[in-house]
């Protein structure tokens, strides 16, 4: 099993672990409908994509009993 030469210094190993971070997910605003949704991705709102209908979307019906 592989052994470490040298003592890493503290120094080192937080700059190691400075870019070890979750980064925010860029979100965009849809052209139709004013949504914030992932860039380069059809709307799952209201289906379009560059101001093109690009997919059908389904309404969700409500059954009430």
């Amino acid at each position: 099993m592989g052994v470490p030469k040298k003592k890493r210094t503290k120094s080192r190993q937080g700059k190691t672990r400075m870019h070890i971070f979750l980064k925010e997910s860029s979100l965009v605003v849809c052209s139709n409908c004013q949504k914030k949704i992932l860039p380069h991705r059809v709307c799952p709102f209201c289906g379009y994509y560059k101001n093109r209908k690009v997919r059908e979307i389904k309404e969700k019906k409500k059954e009430k009993e």
